[in-house]
């Protein structure tokens, strides 16, 4: 999170950024208050969310002591990151911490249903043997997290839809109005999924995806089925860019788009992006979190870009997102940036474009970030 700075002559910064930590995994998001024993935990479900919450209350009370506002505060994340920063806006009294938000590679569908919650509890605790909540508290911690991760296609990492700390849909939170007083910037990459491809290989990539492919199709009606393996057929290339891809659709970009036209149906405003500068590493592309080492100024860490971006190009990344957190409006003037970045709207759709020597406004119909026919539906099924 960023904060732009306090209107104090002793003391100037471009911006203040805090960093802070929370509990993940089945240490953050397992619910536990179905089991035996568990009536004391009725909040398990979403510890590390409201971390995230205590945080920003701290930060509130805090941050004039480095340089900061505390009324201008912007909150951003990637990835699971960005699925938290973009839930954040709808717990209820969250707004008088934050202003502003910026979605990276993250959205609202990141989260699970209370029957996911128990599904997911219950498939870990038969992997450890165990029934109550005494049970898991006698058992090492790296040997929950290491079984969460061996037993579940998707460790428990995400908040769940209770209806208490979150509402029951999210997506109908942002249509009726939930976010509409704050600025909110998000987008995504044009590999997220290659990202996966890369790290695991093909090879191994492959029984993965395909237990995820199966898992997403099981809730599909039958219609809706067909759409799906349409999609895959129609896609061009090997089988894993076929299964990345059509993961792409359902983790992020279709999720991305309908938090965007949900945000402006319910009165709000928000800037997309679409990024697309590839790595010089085998199957990468332009893969999930490809943009954080330029973005935080580190061009020396390339595990994921596999060569350093163009000079130019990052420092007027940078400029856009510092640019956001101050004002609310990304845009930069015409020298350094060739458009200005147009609001998205339900007409236009406009999105900005990154690639590494030609960032611009296009419409998202001319990029293909979502296929509207046969991927957008799987919104309502969430991530999960």
């Amino acid at each position: 999170m960023s904060s732009a700075p306090h209107p104090s002559p002793a003391r100037r910064v471009p911006a203040s950024f805090v960093s802070i930590e929370y509990r993940l995994n089945a240490l953050g998001f397992l619910r536990l208050s179905h089991l035996p024993d568990g009536a004391d935990y009725p909040d398990s479900q979403n510890l590390g969310l409201m971390d995230q919450l205590a945080a920003l209350k701290w930060v509130h009370e805090n941050i004039a002591g480095f340089g900061g506002d505390p009324d201008n505060v912007t909150i951003f994340g990637q990835s699971a990151g960005g699925g938290s920063v973009s839930l954040l806006p709808l717990v209820e009294g969250s707004h008088k911490y934050f202003r502003r938000v910026i979605a990276q590679s993250g959205s609202p569908a990141f989260c699970r249903s209370t029957e996911q919650s128990i599904w997911c509890t219950n498939t870990l605790m038969e992997e450890l043997g165990c029934k109550t909540v005494a049970d898991l508290m006698k058992t090492d911690v790296d040997k929950i997290v290491q079984a969460a991760s061996k037993v579940l296609t998707m460790p428990i990492t995400t908040p769940e839809r209770d209806g208490k700390f979150l509402p029951k849909d999210v997506f109908d939170a942002y249509e009726k109005g939930a976010a509409k007083d704050l600025d909110i910037m998000q987008g995504c990459t044009k590999d997220e999924c290659s990202y996966f491809v890369a790290g695991f290989g093909a090879e191994n990539f492959m029984p993965w995806a395909e237990n995820c492919y199966a898992e997403k199709l099981a809730q599909f009606t039958e219609e809706e089925k067909k759409l799906a393996e349409s999609y895959i057929k129609d896609f061009p290339g090997e089988d894993y860019d076929k299964l990345s891809h059509f993961m792409d659709q359902y983790w992020f970009n279709a999720p991305l788009i309908r938090t965007a036209e949900n945000q402006v149906k319910g009165g709000g405003k928000t800037y997309v992006y679409y990024f697309r500068v590839e790595s010089s590493i085998p199957m990468m592309k332009s893969g999930h979190a490809i943009e954080l080492s330029e973005l935080f100024n580190h061009a020396e860490e390339t595990l994921v870009t596999g060569r350093q971006f163009d000079k130019t190009f990052s420092r007027t990344m940078r400029k856009m997102w510092v640019q956001f957190a101050k004002t609310g409006n990304p845009s930069l003037s015409a020298d350094i940036s060739p458009d200005e970045w147009p609001l998205y709207d339900l007409t236009d759709k406009y999105v900005m474009v990154f690639d590494e020597f030609d960032i611009r406004a296009e419409k998202e119909s001319a990029m293909g970030i979502v296929d509207w026919d046969r991927t957008y539906f799987t919104t309502r099924y969430y991530v999960r």
